[in-house]
């Protein structure tokens, strides 16, 4: 495996260069997590940092190497997102009871064409 020393500004690895390694493109990955034991034993303390330009070239502005910086909003990656995935809820609380249908009679479909249990009505048909 190859790997490259990147550079980490702010939080607690403020100014250390670590050694991370590169994916098939040749790049770290867009964030990096730190866990931190507790000392209590509880669970461990996730710092997250994410890759930012360390440097661009003067003339077509193209990356020249990467560095992480500390993001204390961020959120530990939950792992891929697949497009056939919903997207997480927002924390808010739930309603006891359930859904409500809406009130009065359903709009949303269109008149009954159905004609029961003998098949649809046809408009050419003597009883339609």
């Amino acid at each position: 495996m190859k790997s490259e020393d990147v550079l980490f500004t702010g939080g607690p690895l403020d100014g250390r260069v670590l050694p991370v390694l590169v994916g098939a493109t040749g790049q770290p990955p867009k964030a990096y997590e730190v866990p931190v034991p507790d000392d209590e034993g509880g669970p461990p303390t996730v710092y997250v940092y994410r890759r930012v330009p360390a440097a661009t070239s003067k003339r077509l502005g193209l990356v020249r190497g990467w560095r992480y910086e500390y993001a204390p909003e961020a959120k530990p990656w939950g792992g891929p997102k697949w497009p056939w995935s919903k997207p997480s809820a927002p924390d808010r609380p739930r309603d006891p009871d359930g859904p409500r249908p809406p009130d009065g009679p359903d709009t949303t479909r269109g008149p009954d064409t159905t004609g029961g249990p003998d098949g649809p009505k046809r408009p050419d048909s003597p009883d339609g």
